[in-house]
């Protein structure tokens, strides 16, 4: 593969993970909307929620298996066509039962963005490469985060609420077919692993459940993507109680909150890549990003004493950059220490995971705020889970070790 292809498939990659972002974000800024139309409560809205991050758990269970049998060339147009036609599938739901299909359908079909981008990135990119390609992947996929509350208000004003759901749909089928024009020709693949001393490959797709790194990888992604759903399903909701934003005054705050998330994948991913060039070994230059990561995201509380929203963004902001930025380091760690044969299943397992603790705080959220007790108690676990996270991970591998061609870690 040409670098100049590389470089192109990894653009278009970047460009899916947007879309994916759009996708699902779409319900969560227009929540005043369609509940004032369709008259949601705040637990509905939480059970719509939970539905969607529970359809994309249980999917994930499946999907790294598909995207590691598909192999990249097919997984990725695949799962883009798949969740685009779920998400255009809204603009035509009225009863709640009817949105919640459209939730599931959407959650399990989106569950093939992560592993096949993962994969993706592990399998076009040198080892060398990968922290810098999966904090910009972490990056730029933020940039969905950032437009969408930008121009999707402005799409509902001008066209209805639905219409916004179906715009993203169409552009993600567009992005399937320059995938395969894209990758003619393309012949993706990777060495195989040969044990030490001898020429016959190992074998490693095998199981994942009885290795240290699977549980290291999905409790951290338990404890450290709980924040991340919170933030992406009830942050316009926070700026609506705690300040009355709505509408299209969500925008600004929003688009600068999630800038603040791609600038800690960038920093992450680029200082990452930076101290790997300086000799520090994987398991210092992880843990070392992921330590800084957590204490980001530990002043978020303070979110709630500020008077004025300013305040409040730079806050939730720089919590979402210490979120990229750890996220960013955990996807590096699974390149660092799966085979690539199991790459798909082990990111799809702690994707699963993370989609529970993503599924329970959804719904936590619900239940908290219809009960009174306002955002305290979710911003109070969301400062200390990360630094959970890390002490787990260190726990379960203190020291991180590149697995490569040459070299295997049996039970690892």
């Amino acid at each position: 593969m040409s670098p100049r292809r590389r470089w192109l498939l990894f653009a278009l990659i970047l460009t899916a993970g947007i879309l994916n972002l759009v996708d699902r974000q779409i319900i969560s800024i227009l929540k005043p909307v369609i509940s004032a139309d369709l008259h949601w409560s705040d637990n509905d809205y939480g059970t719509l929620a939970a539905w969607f991050q529970g359809a994309a758990a249980i999917a994930f269970l499946f999907t790294g298996a598909i995207v590691d049998r598909l192999g990249v060339k097919w997984a990725n147009p695949v799962g883009v066509a798949a969740w685009s036609v779920s998400a255009m599938l809204h603009g035509w739901a009225s009863g709640f039962t009817q949105f919640i299909l459209c939730r599931v359908a959407l959650g399990a079909t989106e569950a093939m963005g992560t592993p096949s981008g993962i994969k993706t990135i592990a399998t076009i990119f040198p080892p060398r490469l990968r922290s810098l390609g999966f904090g910009l992947t972490n990056g730029i996929n933020s940039i969905g985060a950032i437009i969408t509350p930008l121009f999707i208000p402005a799409v509902a004003v001008t066209w209805g609420w639905r219409a916004a759901f179906v715009a993203a749909g169409v552009a993600g089928l567009l992005w399937a077919g320059v995938w395969l024009l894209a990758t003619r020709g393309v012949r993706f693949g990777a060495e195989p692993e040969v044990a030490p001393g001898g020429d016959t490959p190992v074998e490693t797709y095998g199981p994942i459940l009885t290795e240290r790194r699977t549980w290291a990888i999905a409790v951290g992604k338990i404890l450290s993507d709980s924040t991340w759903w919170l933030m992406l399903f009830w942050m316009p909701d926070f700026f609506n109680r705690q300040f009355g934003l709505s509408g299209t005054a969500l925008g600004p705050p929003l688009a600068i909150a999630y800038t603040g998330a791609a600038l800690g994948s960038l920093v992450a991913g680029a200082a990452s890549s930076a101290l790997l060039g300086r000799g520090w070994t994987e398991n210092r230059v992880r843990k070392s990003v992921m330590f800084a990561s957590a204490l980001c995201v530990a002043p978020i509380p303070l979110a709630l004493h500020v008077d004025a929203y300013g305040p409040a963004v730079a806050l939730l902001a720089l919590a979402l950059a210490g979120h990229q930025g750890f996220s960013t380091s955990v996807f590096a760690l699974i390149a660092d220490v799966t085979p690539h044969a199991k790459v798909g299943r082990v990111t799809s397992f702690g994707a699963f995971c993370g989609n529970l603790g993503g599924m329970a705080i959804a719904k936590i959220a619900g239940l908290v705020l219809a009960a009174g007790l306002g955002y305290g108690p979710l911003f109070a676990f969301a400062s200390v889970a990360y630094l959970l996270a890390l002490g787990w991970i260190h726990l379960l591998l203190p020291r991180i070790r590149r697995v490569g061609p040459s070299v295997m870690q049996p039970g690892v």
